[in-house]
């Protein structure tokens, strides 16, 4: 493995194909993964109108992990901010972000020299689009333009 400890971060409101390759990132290049949960305030402050609380989000979320990347190392945390851990954990190695968010990387790194902190990688991983070209993301399929795969419907 590349790395002993990476973050990522999401509301995973609706868990579709763009999540599972920002964890499939997280799992292959790592040995353990902190995923930071958006909390329900923290999401509603952003504009989220969120189908699930975050209870039902992290246990789904928990289910999706403990099937799909089996014997992986990870934890939930509940993020109340843009990164929560990834700012003051010291041993975070890299950051795996959409290339969508790839500029919160520079913000991360500027915070962690504020702290002493290593910069951490920011590791980008591309937008996953659905069979339109358009991206994929929770609103959409919420709107049922799309499904979780991103096949039209």
């Amino acid at each position: 493995m590349e790395f002993e400890l990476v973050a990522l971060g999401g509301t995973f409101d609706i868990i579709h194909v763009g999540h599972i390759a920002l964890l499939e990132k997280g799992f292959s290049i790592s040995k353990k993964v902190i995923i930071g949960l958006t909390s329900d305030e923290f999401a509603s402050r952003n504009g989220k109108d969120l189908e699930n609380k975050f209870e039902i989000r992290h246990s789904k979320l928990k289910s999706l992990i403990q099937e799909k990347f089996l014997k992986s190392d990870f934890e939930i945390v509940k993020l109340a901010n843009e990164f929560g851990p990834a700012v003051v954990e010291g041993n975070v190695q890299a950051l795996i972000v959409s290339t969508e968010t790839h500029h919160k990387g520079d913000i991360l790194n500027k915070l962690r020299d504020e702290k002493n902190l290593k910069p951490v990688k920011i590791i980008s991983v591309p937008m996953v689009l659905a069979e339109d070209g358009n991206r994929i993301s929770t609103t959409r399929i919420r709107d049922m333009e799309i499904d979780f795969t991103g096949k039209l419907c």
